[in-house]
């Protein structure tokens, strides 16, 4: 459950700082068109139901659907911009779920919680892995997954 923990206060975070369910709750982020067209120019996917509002229609959505990667690139975005601010040293790797569409227009906001720390073997770092939800104006559950980041100690 994401929400159990303590929501973290504006500061910069180590490691060692965090505890099991900590809660990093960020910013809201609004989905444009313009997000939506820059992202499959910079990717090259433009793959109709992202590009063409009739294409989408036909495929049984309202509007253009965001790129899930697209989305997945906000939430990382949201993270580094927190209030809450992670020392990183790098990003291990997403496990990550597409739960819902979403459709420029949309405002995004993240939970991130602590599910696990494990040291390695370097005494000056350590692996924290975020459990994370993606949630939008409406309260549906967008995203979800988990993100490896190792961090200063």
């Amino acid at each position: 459950m994401l929400h159990k923990g303590r929501i973290l206060p504006p500061a910069l975070y180590r490691y060692d700082d965090l505890h099991i369910d900590d809660v990093i709750r960020t910013a809201q982020q609004i989905v444009t068109t313009k997000h939506i067209d820059n992202f499959a120019e910079l990717t090259g996917d433009y793959f109709a139901i992202h590009m063409d509002r009739k294409a989408a229609h036909a495929k049984g959505f309202p509007d253009r659907v965001a790129h899930g990667l697209l989305v997945l690139s906000l939430v990382d975005g949201l993270k580094n911009q927190a209030e809450a601010r992670l020392d990183a040293i790098a990003s291990l790797g997403w496990t990550w779920h597409f739960q819902k569409p979403v459709f420029a227009g949309d405002s995004l906001q993240v939970m991130l919680r602590v599910s696990q720390k494990r040291s390695t073997g370097k005494d000056d770092r350590g692996i924290v892995t975020f459990e994370g939800l993606v949630w939008n104006q409406h309260d549906v559950c967008v995203q979800t997954g988990t993100n490896e980041l190792m961090m200063v100690r």
